[in-house]
């Protein structure tokens, strides 16, 4: 059951990228580029968590990508917050 709730988990982040990658492709915005690589990243880290039943989540390598995915979502947070407070000064 576990298996199965995480590959559903896997395939909406996935589906949640394309979305994102359909966006930034009719607004050129990097904005939703990196939200779908956040969730591009998240999906596949989702997809070999399930697959890879041994591993254990306890290890650097998930923390490390699990960060570099929160990372870009703040980093298209800031970097959107920073473009528009240059725009109007």
């Amino acid at each position: 059951m576990n298996q199965l709730l995480a590959g559903a988990v896997a395939m909406g982040s996935i589906v949640i990228a394309l979305f994102f990658l359909r966006f930034w492709r009719s607004s050129g915005d990097r904005f939703f580029l990196y939200f779908a690589l956040s969730f591009l990243i998240e999906g596949g880290h989702r997809f070999y968590s399930s697959i890879d039943i041994l591993a254990s989540e306890d290890t650097p390598f998930h923390f490390l990508l699990r960060l570099l995915a929160y990372s870009l979502i703040l980093w298209a947070i800031v970097e959107k917050n920073l473009a528009g407070r240059r725009r109007t000064k």
